[in-house]
This record gives structure tokens, C-alpha cells and sequence, in this order.
């Protein structure tokens, strides 16, 4: 048995001393009441069900979770504590098999009416994330930790092994190294602290609405703001949480703006009505794009053609490999607006490896897009159907290919089907459904094409790459390797960040080469912030901050 702990220090120090620096600047921010747009209005304001960028950027503002993201003047964002003051980390290797413990120390703080925030607030939050019985999408940000597939199997949450072992002191048992934890877990709206006793109150309060929609401004938070009003689907204004403990340099007051459109919101930052956009229309994109040295900043998500590789026909690799080899995703791309790129794989940009570049620009393209050699590559694809035991596409009969339609879908599966018929004389019948109805028939297995944006609830190339291994509840495509399963294994067991990051790419490279999948794009975003103003930040993941925003030196 091998057992080591260190605490976190390279982090929480230098974290500590600029919090105190902050704290002693000038609050150049005090007294301003600052205006956004981030979108429509959010479908939810519970921390577990809370999929929208207007939904999580209000979230990140009511709550804090024990360590939050900051930026710098220059825009690059680190992890400073928030409700924990220290962390300490104690490793034990037992019969081949690694755990890792955090023990939390929370920091002396107050929600908004006044009570001590405690760690069973975060155990109360957690506990009620991982259950099946909420069906929360983010419920995979808690598998690493020890007990979760436990817990799910007997519905009993105790097992999940987070515990308060004072109200000061929160445990927290991994099932393997996970580097990502830290930085992703305990930064993100999902598991955001929840008191229960609130919860309790308000769902009795809100009748047949979801407890937070009754009244939002009974909402009892521990960020640094607190919900001041709402014009329902229209606007909701924040105000300084008086209780918050730390110092804040930002805006007395922040209303968010609701719009039903990206050309909404940006009509809202033309007249003035906001100081901050999200999402800028296609018009606007396309401006930008003009200019040679701009780019945008990555959106965290890969749109696939998915392969249902449990069912006839798509059982067979030969043929699953035949229609990836057909796509030009160049032509793709360009339907899809001018932020698009061609997938050069199925991890998307801007998903860190090393202090020297992101994953993908660390790792060869795994899908060839040269457009001189499309035609050689109909070629090899039309040869590969004739392997799979077909005379021609039409042998496969006609074939559905489900998608959540919206304008860039239609276009970009539409072309995509006009690709397969035109190569390989594959009948595909596009049919848009609604994000429910996708998910139900994925979920289900009823399906033998789908297009899915495909994402990850945090920052890390693991946690794009571990939703597909034979066990995972998100293995949408039914994909099984045992070689695959083996690699992640190894990746959760790796002490090593170089050794890690070389099985993560074994393992793109095998999920891909066995095709289970085709990556056909990625996109990017961009917002505007006034240039009179800085401070306010993008988090990789989508959701943006305000709370520092101040105003520029003259």
C-alpha cells in the first residue's frame, strides 16, 4: 500500500495573495449598474438542470462553489479559491488500485440571509446531482468520485462518498487521478452549494412551477450577487450580496437582458440598452471574419454524424468507415456559418493539454480534409461499401438520419445526405426532431443515423473521450473495444500528465479509426464588450462573468 498527501499550495497560495491584493484595490466598479445580453431567458435556475449559457451565467453570479474562476487584465482565466480556504490531497495505491482524497477546508462565509455556509450544503448539492431520480444531464461530472455508480444502482445517495466531517470540513474520495477535478468539478454551476432547507421552502411555495421560478428574488445564494427583480422572459437584475465575504470591485447591480434572438441582443448593444452581447448574428460574425487576423474563441463541442453500432446495418466497421470516408466536411463547414471548422477529430479545439497548446493543436489531424484528395478518397469509400457486401447504396434501402433541426442543421445535414447519395448512392432521409425527441430515441437506441452536437460538462480532453467506453450511460453509439475501455482505465490511473495525455490521444485515435462516429465540424463564438469597460470574462465552457467588470482608465 502507498499512501502520500500534499496540499495544494501551487494553486491556493498565489491564489490567496492576489484575492488580498484585489481586496485592497480600488473599486473602480462600486456604485456602476452594468447591463447584458447572454442570450434568451434561462430555462433554469437550478443548478443541476441549468443547460443554457443565460442560465449558468446567472447561476455563476447567485453562487459560489468551492473555488471559482478569475481572469486577469489579459483575459487568462485561473482557479482562486472560493468557499474552500485550503485543500489537502492524500493519494493511496491498494492492490493495484488508486483513490484520491480531498479534504476541503471551508473558508468562514455567509449566505445571503445570513446563515454559515457549511460543507452539507455542498454534500446536500452533490448527493442531489448524482441521483437518478433528478435526471440531471451534469450527474457524469460526480462518476469519478468513489460510490457514485453505487449510489445510482441503489437510489441510496450516502454511498456517494462526499461527507461533511465538520461544517467546516468537506471529503471528497476519487476513484483514480483525475487532474481535471479541481479546475472543472468544483468550478462548475452544477455543483454549486444548495441549502436544502431553502429548496424544501420555495418548492412548497412555488406550487406547480420548479421551487426557483416562484419568487427569484427568495433565492438564498453565497456568490456575490443576489436576485434584486425579474420581468419574466425579460429581465432579471442582480444587486451585491451584502453577506458575500470577499471584497468586491465590480458592479453594485447587474441586469441581464433576455432576447429571443442573436439579431435581438444585438440590437439591444447597438441602442445601448446593454454594455455586453452574446450571441453576435451571423452578419455580425461574418464582419469579423473578413478580418484575416481574427479569431474566435472555440466553442467546446464537436457535431458528429453518430453510427448506431448495435444495429443492423451500422454493426458492420467496413461500413460505418465507407460513409466517413464520403463526407467533405469542408463543404460542411461552410454550411454551418462562418465560425465552422472541419473536425480534424473528434476532441475540439481549445481543450488544454500542456502550458504549450491545446489538445488538437498538439496532435496530428485524425480526419483528412485536403480537398485534392476528396476524390481519391470517394474512391477508397466506394470500395469500402463493395467490402461491407454491397453492389451499390441502394442495397442498404432507404436510411433515417435523425438530427434537432434548427436553419444550420437543415442546411448542414441536408448537404451531408446529398454527399452519401451522390458517392455512394446511399438513400438518406434527413428527419429534424426536437431536443427532446432526440435524445429519447438515442437514449433508446432506436435510430441507425443521428447528428449530435457532442460536448463535455468540463474542460479536459478525459471527459470528452470517457462517454464512450462500454459502461458509460452517455455511450450513445453503443460503442464496445475493450482495448478503448482498457486505455481510459489507464488514463484514470496515471499519475503522470505526460503519460495521461498520450493515452488520451491512443484513445481518440482508436475511437475514430473504428468509426464509430464522424466528426464534421466544430465552431467558434465570439461576444463584445464596450470598450469603455473590462473585467468581464468568457469561461471555455460558455458561461460568462461580470463581477469584476470596471470601467477602463481614461
Amino acid at each position: 500500500m502507498k499512501r502520500f498527501v500534499k496540499r495544494l499550495t501551487a494553486l491556493l497560495l498565489p491564489a490567496a495573495l492576489c484575492a488580498a491584493l484585489l481586496s485592497g484595490c480600488a473599486k473602480d466598479g462600486e456604485g456602476m449598474a452594468l447591463s447584458v445580453c447572454t442570450g434568451t431567458s434561462p430555462d433554469s435556475l437550478d443548478p443541476i438542470y441549468a443547460e443554457d449559457v443565460s442560465g449558468q451565467t446567472v447561476l455563476a453570479h447567485l453562487y459560489e462553489n468551492l473555488m471559482r474562476v478569475t481572469a486577469d487584465s489579459a483575459g487568462k482565466t485561473s482557479v482562486l479559491p472560493g468557499m474552500a480556504k485550503s485543500v489537502d490531497q492524500e493519494e493511496e495505491t491498494k492492490d493495484g488500485t488508486v483513490t484520491v482524497t480531498y479534504t476541503f477546508r471551508l473558508r468562514s462565509a455567509r449566505w445571503s440571509d445570513g446563515q454559515p455556509v457549511t460543507a452539507g450544503d455542498f454534500v446536500y448539492a452533490w448527493q442531489r446531482l448524482a441521483s437518478p431520480a433528478t435526471g440531471s444531464r451534469y450527474a457524469d461530472l460526480l462518476s469519478v468520485v468513489k460510490g457514485f455508480q453505487e449510489a445510482r444502482a441503489t437510489r441510496d445517495m450516502s454511498l456517494l462518498q462526499v461527507t461533511a466531517k465538520n461544517d467546516n470540513t468537506l471529503v471528497v474520495v476519487l476513484n483514480g487521478h483525475y487532474d481535471w477535478f479541481i479546475k472543472e468539478v468544483c468550478t462548475s454551476p452544477a455543483t454549486m452549494p444548495l441549502r436544502q432547507d431553502v429548496v424544501q421552502k420555495l418548492k412548497a411555495a412555488s406550487g406547480d412551477k420548479s421551487w426557483w421560478e416562484g419568487d427569484p428574488t427568495q433565492l438564498v445564494t453565497n456568490g456575490p450577487y443576489t436576485v434584486a427583480a425579474q420581468e419574466e422572459g425579460r429581465l432579471l437584475r442582480l444587486e451585491a450580496n451584502n453577506h458575500y465575504y470577499a471584497a468586491q470591485p465590480g458592479p453594485q447591480s447587474v441586469s441581464f437582458h433576455f432576447a429571443g434572438s442573436a439579431e435581438e441582443a444585438w440590437s439591444l448593444y447597438e441602442e445601448r440598452t446593454v454594455d455586453a452581447v452574446w450571441p453576435l448574428p451571423d452578419g455580425r460574425l461574418t464582419e469579423l471574419a473578413a478580418d484575416s487576423e481574427w479569431t474566435p474563441l472555440p466553442e467546446l463541442a464537436s457535431y458528429a454524424a453518430l453510427f448506431n453500432c448495435a444495429a443492423e446495418p451500422f454493426s458492420d466497421p467496413v461500413l460505418r468507415e465507407a460513409l466517413s470516408m464520403a463526407i467533405d466536411r469542408n463543404a460542411l463547414s461552410r454550411a454551418a456559418g462562418a465560425t465552422a471548422l472541419p473536425a480534424e477529430g473528434f476532441v475540439p479545439p481549445g481543450v488544454p493539454e500542456n502550458e504549450e497548446g491545446d489538445f488538437r493543436a498538439l496532435s496530428s489531424p485524425l480526419l483528412n480534409n485536403d480537398p485534392e484528395g476528396y476524390e481519391e478518397r470517394c474512391r477508397q469509400a466506394q470500395a469500402l461499401l463493395g467490402e461491407a457486401g454491397y453492389n451499390s447504396g441502394s442495397d442498404l434501402g432507404e436510411l433515417e438520419f435523425l438530427y434537432l433541426k434548427n436553419d444550420v442543421n437543415d442546411a448542414v445535414v441536408q448537404a451531408l445526405c446529398q454527399q452519401w447519395l451522390e458517392v455512394l448512392g446511399v438513400q438518406v432521409v434527413p428527419k429534424g426532431l426536437t431536443e427532446r425527441g432526440l435524445m429519447t430515441a438515442l437514449r433508446a437506441g432506436e435510430y441507425t443515423l443521428a447528428g449530435r452536437t457532442l460536448t463535455a460538462s468540463a474542460n479536459d480532453a478525459e471527459c470528452f473521450l470517457m462517454s464512450w467506453t462500454s459502461e458509460s450511460r452517455e455511450n450513445l453509439v453503443r460503442y464496445e473495444s475493450s482495448a478503448y475501455d482498457t486505455l481510459m482505465k489507464i488514463v484514470a490511473g496515471a499519475a503522470d500528465g505526460t503519460a495521461r495525455m498520450g493515452c488520451l490521444h491512443d484513445a481518440e485515435a482508436l475511437l475514430l479509426m473504428d468509426h464509430a462516429m464522424a466528426p464534421l465540424y466544430t465552431k467558434g463564438t465570439a461576444w463584445e464588450l464596450r470598450e469603455t469597460l473590462s473585467g468581464a470574462f468568457r469561461d471555455p465552457r460558455g458561461w460568462f462573468s461580470f463581477a469584476g467588470v470596471v470601467s477602463r482608465p481614461v
